[in-house]
């Protein structure tokens, strides 16, 4: 017995044995020689690339006394932290940033137009040490777009991609001259897609991503990893001036849209639909009623304008913008202001639970801003809490709507947002005309919450009653 079992067990260990070896032959890693073989690198792509990056340097003035601190050149810096100079005597500048040749044959680079802002002379800097002069064919202070061009045979320039079809993710690939250093790239992912409402610049459709991106990176690329452009390098989020993996770039949809005005009028003309809008959130879309989630609400048609000559009302729900999808208040805004006067846009409208399609003349310059929403929300509403919930306010009558006299601090409507000044246009969408028309809400069973069109000063928007 003692005999077989030692054999049983060498058996055992030799099979075991033999296992392992087998395994480990299997899953070792082969012999690797990287003479023969190339490493994973980005680097062929990114030779491709680079020598369509370029550097840009500015000469200009200001007023001031003393030398301007070195650090304080960058534009960036000088944007972000609001830093102005004393105003005594005029005083040389040179600010550094960078910039992207689209078209090798006419010239074309893009850039920040807080890198060539009082410029009076821009000197262009390619990978290979040439030195351009370059022209401005124009800016967009409000998208922070500028359009330069130079003249040389020999240059190089990215290929636009579609950032409409970015996706939070996708890997990017910052390219620019950060700090003077020279040309750098970093590399990370998009964070995010259509940062708006930072406060930044007047059209806002940010591209978030943590590929680092420093003061002097400013009008550089975002591409991805086919090396197409895909976004224009332009903010930070950051206290100290330094990157935190908080970065903003110009969607290259939009940056091309700008150029293409810039090239063909020399100048950006903002559209103007004719409306004041706002989000749809879950609260005003229990209001009204419907099942969509993404829209923006028509809060206000002005008089005369595109939107009132095609017949869009207040209560409207945009949805899309000629096939393309509008989210929230800022897509519409985007959408429109990179339209010029005169151009028509097809609209998707839901109005109640019709599905409408308004085709509108855009008009002028947009100067509305677009309106806030209080939040709230209240279930099982009817004409009687309505009253309750305009507690503590007096209306008197006006040619058109409601006028709050008066609003009681704390009350319930005061908690609901109202404010005296304020005027009532409509309750989910019955229009008041008259203090008539108010009563005639109390004897109504109304919808699971309140949605109440207000006008207040030049603005108008929705609120949710609490």
């Amino acid at each position: 017995m003692t005999i077989i079992k030692k054999q049983s067990a060498y058996l055992l260990f030799s099979a075991l044995l033999i296992a392992l070896i087998s395994l480990s032959s299997l899953y070792a890693l082969p012999a690797f020689d990287s003479q023969d073989k190339p490493l994973p690198s980005l680097a062929p792509m990114l030779e491709k690339v680079t020598p369509a990056v370029v550097n840009i340097s500015t000469k200009g003035h200001y007023q001031g006394s003393g030398q301007l601190p070195e650090f304080l050149n960058d534009p960036l810096f000088r944007r972000f932290f609001k830093f102005d100079a004393p105003e005594h005597n005029q005083q040389t500048t040179h600010a550094l940033g960078s910039g992207v040749i689209v078209d090798a044959e006419k010239g074309y680079i893009l850039t920040n137009n807080h890198v060539i802002a009082n410029a009076s002379e821009i000197l262009v800097t390619l990978k290979d040490g040439r030195a351009l002069i370059a022209e401005l064919v124009g800016t967009d202070p409000q998208i922070d777009i500028a359009l330069l061009k130079v003249s040389d045979n020999n240059l190089s320039a990215l290929t636009l991609a579609d950032s409409d079809k970015l996706r939070v993710g996708d890997f990017a690939l910052a390219i620019g001259h950060p700090f003077g250093l020279g040309q750098t790239v970093t590399s990370g992912i998009v964070s995010g897609l259509g940062r708006s409402g930072l406060g930044i610049e007047g059209y806002e459709d940010f591209i978030q991503t943590d590929a680092s991106i420093n003061p002097g990176n400013s009008g550089g690329a975002l591409v991805n990893l086919h090396g197409e452009l895909v976004g224009i390098n332009t903010a930070i989020f950051s206290k100290s001036g330094g990157n935190i993996g908080i970065g903003f770039a110009i969607p290259v949809n939009m940056a091309k849209s700008v150029m293409e005005q810039l090239i063909k009028h020399g100048s950006v003309q903002r559209g103007l639909l004719g409306v004041q809008v706002q989000d749809l959130t879950p609260e005003l879309a229990a209001a009204f009623a419907v099942d969509v989630t993404q829209g923006a609400i028509v809060a206000q048609v002005i008089d005369n304008s595109g939107a009132s000559q095609a017949g869009i009302k207040a209560g409207d729900i945009i949805t899309s913008m000629n096939n393309r999808t509008i989210n929230n208040s800022s897509d519409l805004r985007n959408f429109i202001g990179l339209k010029r006067p005169g151009e028509s846009a097809e609209l998707e409208i839901l109005r109640g639970h019709k599905q409408l399609i308004i085709k509108a003349v855009i008009g002028g310059e947009n100067v509305l801003s677009n309106a806030s929403l209080l939040p709230g929300t209240r279930s099982g509403f009817d004409g009687q809490q309505l009253h309750a919930a305009l507690a503590g306010a007096y209306f008197v009558q006006k040619n058109r709507g409601v006028l709050l006299a008066n609003v009681q601090k704390n009350s319930p409507a005061w908690q609901s947002g109202l404010r005296q000044g304020d005027r009532i246009i409509a309750i989910n969408r019955h229009i008041i005309h008259s203090l008539k028309d108010m009563r005639k809400l109390s004897t109504r069973k109304l919808q699971q919450a309140i949605a109440v069109n207000i006008h207040r000063g030049d603005s108008a928007l929705f609120l949710v009653l609490r």
